[in-house]
């Protein structure tokens, strides 16, 4: 059974984080002038993992509820996932490995955020792996015969794809209430990211 972090459990940064969103809330992102070409790139892969997520989330949905023939749901499933799967891992390796220094060097009142968000990256990827393996048994199953192997691998399935789901919109909610108040008061040029 996997065990239970942070993730699962916080409904958002503590308020002694968020400082910079108060003073910069969300309502007020798109017409920033500080909103540069970076922050409105990150901000579209962002969106497109909840919708990709959501995709994935409808389409095993209905395959469960019997609305998608194995198939069509295999052919429809497995390239969106490894897509879905492979992009956050790699979106998440740029983030630590170049942006989450910058952005902790530049404002080092946020350190403790970052640390969450790089702690967030590690249960992800644990998720990551969870999801490839039982993935891969409910792909094994859809050409059997045996529909309650295949159900049942169905719903193992679920359970970890929302496991890593749920938890992937917690972070990405938080990591844009940290980080975009930043860009907004700093700027990308000054930041080092523009």
């Amino acid at each position: 059974m996997p065990h239970q972090t942070d993730l699962d459990t916080r409904k958002g940064l503590s308020d002694e984080l968020l400082y910079l969103l108060r003073q910069h809330p969300r309502d007020v992102w798109q017409g920033h002038p500080n909103l540069g070409g970076m922050a409105r790139f990150w901000l579209e892969r962002h969106n497109g993992f909840r919708q990709l997520g959501g995709v994935l989330e409808d389409a095993l949905s209905r395959f469960r509820e019997g609305e998608i023939e194995p198939a069509a749901f295999g052919g429809f499933f497995a390239p969106r996932l490894q897509h879905f799967l492979s992009e956050l891992h790699h979106h998440h390796m740029i983030e630590d490995q170049h942006y989450f220094p910058v952005f902790m060097a530049a404002e080092t009142r946020l350190t403790r955020g970052f640390e969450v968000l790089e702690g967030d990256h590690e249960a992800i990827h644990e998720r990551i792996e969870q999801v490839i393996a039982s993935a891969n048994g409910l792909l094994g199953h859809l050409k059997g015969t045996d529909r309650d192997a295949t159900r049942r691998a169905a719903d193992s399935y679920a359970g970890d794809s929302g496991r890593l789901i749920g938890g992937l919109m917690r972070h990405l909610d938080d990591e844009e209430d940290l980080i975009v108040p930043l860009i907004l008061e700093r700027g990308e040029g000054p930041l080092g990211i523009g």
